[in-house]
Order: C-alpha cells, then sequence, then structure tokens
C-alpha cells in the first residue's frame, strides 16, 4: 500500500507538470516571429490523460522504485552508522546513501527531460528519454544557463511573495486589527504567514521550471530542424534573437 501510495503521488506530480510541458510547447510552436501564438491547457490534459497515460505511469514507477530503493538503503545505513563502532562500515554506509541519492536524482532528471521531449514529439516514454538526453548533450550550455537562470527567478519569486505576504501580515495586526497587543509575541503568526506563503508560492512557481525546460526542448528542436535559425516562438523572442544575433538570427548551437 505505501508503494501504491508513493506510485499515485509521484504520477500526479509528473502528469500535473507534463501538462504544464504540453502548453509551453504548444505556446511556443503556435508562435512566429509575426504572432503570438496560445498555449492550449486542454491538449496538455487530452495528452497527459489518454495519449501518454501509460508513459507517464511508466515513468513514475521508475522513479517510485528507485525512491523505495533509496529509503530501505538509508533505513539501513541509519541501523548501522547507530548500532555499529566500525568506521569502515560507517563510511560504506556513507557512500552507499550517497550513490541511491545520486542515482535517485538521475532518474528524476532522465523523467523531467522524457516528459518535455515527449511534450513536443508525442513519442513514448523510453524514446523520449533518449533523444531528450542526447539533445540535453548537443545543447548542454543553453539548457544549463537556461535552468539556471530560471531556478534564480523562481526563488526571487518565492522570497519576495514571502517577506511581502510577513510585512503585510505584521502591518495589518498593527495599525488595522490592533492585535499586537493581544499576543505575546507578534512574530510567531508572522513566522507562520511566511512558512505558509513560502510553500504554496513553491507548489505555484515549480510548474515555471517545467515551462522552461520544455520551452528550452522546443527551441532546441527548432533549431535543429531550421538549421539553426528558430523559426517559431513569441516576436518578442524573435526580436531579442535579432539584436543579439542580427538580421539571420542564425547561430549554432555550443
Amino acid at each position: 500500500m505505501t508503494f501504491g501510495l508513493i506510485w499515485v503521488v509521484f504520477y500526479i506530480q509528473d502528469k500535473t507538470g507534463f501538462i504544464c510541458m504540453v502548453s509551453a510547447a504548444s505556446y511556443y510552436f503556435t508562435s512566429n516571429e509575426n504572432k503570438e501564438g496560445s498555449a492550449s491547457v486542454s491538449t496538455g490534459f487530452r495528452y497527459a490523460y489518454f495519449k501518454h497515460s501509460g508513459s507517464l505511469a511508466f515513468g513514475a514507477l521508475v522513479h517510485t522504485i528507485v525512491t523505495v530503493i533509496r529509503m530501505i538503503v538509508e533505513q539501513a545505513a541509519d541501523n548501522v552508522e547507530r548500532g555499529g563502532e566500525n568506521v569502515a562500515v560507517k563510511v560504506l554506509a556513507c557512500c552507499a546513501r550517497c550513490c541511491v541519492r545520486c542515482f535517485e536524482d538521475l532518474v528524476e532528471y532522465l523523467n523531467r527531460i522524457a516528459y518535455a521531449y515527449m511534450a513536443v514529439s508525442g513519442d513514448s516514454y523510453c524514446t523520449s528519454a533518449w533523444n531528450g538526453f542526447m539533445l540535453n548533450l548537443k545543447h548542454l550550455s543553453k539548457f544549463t544557463w537556461g535552468v539556471t537562470l530560471a531556478n534564480m527567478f523562481i526563488f526571487m519569486g518565492k522570497v519576495m511573495i514571502t517577506c511581502i505576504n510577513m510585512v503585510t501580515c505584521f502591518l495589518i495586526m498593527k495599525y488595522i486589527t490592533k492585535d499586537t497587543n493581544a499576543v505575546s509575541s507578534v512574530w510567531s503568526p508572522v513566522a507562520l504567514i511566511g512558512v505558509s506563503t513560502f510553500v504554496t508560492a513553491t507548489i505555484f512557481l515549480s510548474l515555471f521550471d517545467e515551462a522552461t525546460l520544455a520551452t528550452l526542448h522546443c527551441l532546441a528542436i527548432d533549431m535543429d530542424l531550421n538549421d539553426g535559425k528558430p523559426v517559431y516562438g513569441p516576436p518578442t523572442f524573435h526580436e531579442k534573437i535579432s539584436k543579439i544575433y542580427g538580421e539571420s538570427g542564425k547561430h549554432h548551437p555550443a
């Protein structure tokens, strides 16, 4: 039952991210330098629940198996570290814990690029995982820079939203409801608001990371199919490309 519950949770998480990826891909490929397209969320729902439901379930299953193995290894390593005095055994337990965590991160990374490539091409899970991995290797610098920049903006957004809500809560309690004298410390409710806001912002802004990864896949595929020159994408994107690379907009992947 625990295994099934973890599988369902991963499936719902992957399905939500995949819908966002399909929406971002539909927006990119319905746009060009003359018009701005639209993100079709309904297409994402249709693909997630019908066309690619088996691939999403398989990817979630792989992630679940690795996660359960990691939990078992970590529990065994904790028992060894608590009950043994042998330093070598403790070192081996620590190395085993690090290896399974790295393997879990690798599987999660492969799942994300497989879903991103699947959102564009419509291929199966295994085919999308291989082609997405090769596409990442070919455009490694672009993917690394794009994902890093997206993570930075996501973190800045989380911090900004959390700070604004905490300051707003303090001002309301101090000047509107005047509850500062009714509590022993005003920082307890402010801290509670901050924690709940950060968790909520993390849930919603995490989809921006999925959209960024899907858009990078769209750009890489677009460039590969059109001799290094992107054809699709919104007009603002083509304006920036023209300013950076000139009117031709052609550049070769690093």
